[in-house]
C-alpha cells in the first residue's frame, strides 16, 4: 500500500519527536550519571550529592517525557484525523 504525503508527514513528525525525546532520555540516564562524580564531592546518604540529585531528577524528567509525548501525539492525531474515536 502506497502511503500518501499526509501519512509520510505524520510519521516524519512522529519519528522526529520520538528521536528528540530518546536523546533527552539518553542524556538524563547516562550522561548525567557519568558526569555526577565530577560535579560535587560531598556525600549525601552515602552517595555523592550530584549522583543522588541526578537520580531523583531523572524520575521527574521521565514523567515529563511521557506527559509531553502523550499530549503531543494526541494533538498530532487530532491534526491528521487519526485520533481514537474518529471515523
Amino acid at each position: 500500500m502506497e502511503l500518501s504525503e499526509k501519512h509520510r508527514e505524520y510519521w516524519r513528525k512522529n519519528v522526529t519527536i520520538t528521536a528528540i525525546l530518546l536523546a533527552i532520555w539518553f542524556v538524563v540516564t547516562f550522561v548525567v550519571g557519568y558526569l555526577a562524580r565530577d560535579v560535587f564531592s560531598f556525600n549525601f546518604f552515602g552517595w555523592t550529592f550530584a549522583f543522588w540529585s541526578g537520580a531523583q531528577g531523572a524520575l521527574v524528567v521521565y514523567v515529563l517525557i511521557i506527559w509531553f509525548y502523550a499530549r503531543y501525539m494526541n494533538a498530532l492525531d487530532q491534526q491528521y484525523g487519526v485520533a481514537e474515536g474518529e471515523d
